[in-house]
């Protein structure tokens, strides 16, 4: 946490306010982070409730115009504040504005970056590129305060796809842009929330949501092949848990929904891996 708490503080456009949001530690953190940072920061500590909860105190106790959020794995390069900060201020017709990030492993050793502009194809707006591929680091992010309090924060009854909800409900209602410059560093390759067992179900729910509250905005063409994309993607991760039966339901949905050749490739692409999965884990190999 005192990582990214001091990448915060490196800033080279000065953070008026940092919120510290401790979801239910026990171990003496809250002194620790008073004794280095004082009243550099505000520290708030609240019952653990969740990755959500934590992320909906802290906005909702923030008083910027602009708020911008960070786990306590992750840090900023030194120019992130500065240059979303200044690109939202050139922009008063959008509510958010993201960034490319660079991606590390539990050592902290660069592996590759997201660039956001392979998702997010234009700025403004966004939904029909985002049901495609609705991925979101939080860190990236840099919202205005009027984004937290017309489309709510992040939803505390999802244990994972929190994140890929909240990034839908925003390209709904309001524009979002891209700063194409890697301006975060965000740990991935560790065993965390993305790795639960629900990780796949909530994913399905999160996007056939979207997609179904999308109608009359999005394309029912592009509507379908958020779907059909999505079921196989994650008919993918059924078979990596073994859960043949959820994998093959899926793997049929997807083909159905298919409107693309695009698609479809995705959806039998799946195939001749998942037998192999499939053999190997009747033969006992991993």
């Amino acid at each position: 946490m005192q990582r990214a708490i001091d990448s915060v503080l490196a800033q080279t456009h000065a953070v008026a306010e940092i919120v510290v949001v401790d979801d239910g530690s026990t171990d003496g953190t809250g002194d620790a982070l008073r004794a280095r940072y004082g009243e550099r920061i505000r520290y708030h500590w609240q019952a653990n409730a969740g990755v959500s909860a934590a992320r909906n105190a802290g906005m909702a106790l923030a008083t910027g115009r602009y708020f911008a959020l960070l786990d306590s794995d992750d840090l900023w390069r030194p120019d992130k504040t500065a240059r979303q900060a200044d690109w939202l201020d050139a922009r008063p017709g959008f509510g958010m504005v993201l960034c490319d990030v660079v991606r590390v492993d539990a050592d902290g050793t660069p592996y590759d970056t997201f660039r956001r502009r392979d998702v997010l194809r234009e700025d403004g707006w966004a939904l029909r590129w985002l049901l495609l591929n609705p991925s979101l680091v939080p860190a990236s992010v840099m919202l205005r305060r009027e984004v937290f309090e017309t489309c709510g924060g992040f939803d505390p009854t999802l244990r994972t796809a929190e994140d890929i909800d909240f990034h839908l409900r925003v390209a709904r209602h309001w524009r979002i842009g891209v700063v194409e410059a890697p301006l975060v560093e965000a740990m991935r390759g560790h065993d965390g929330l993305s790795a639960t067992a629900t990780t796949y179900d909530d994913y399905v729910k999160v996007v056939e949501r979207a997609v179904a509250d999308a109608e009359g905005i999005v394309d029912l063409s592009v509507r379908r092949e958020a779907l059909a994309i999505t079921y196989a993607r994650n008919a993918r991760g059924m078979v990596i848990r073994k859960r043949w039966r959820d994998a093959w339901r899926l793997w049929r949905a997807a083909l159905k929904q298919a409107p693309t050749a695009a698609a479809r490739k995705e959806a039998f692409s799946l195939l001749p891996w998942a037998a192999k999965r499939m053999l190997a884990g009747l033969l006992g190999r991993h």
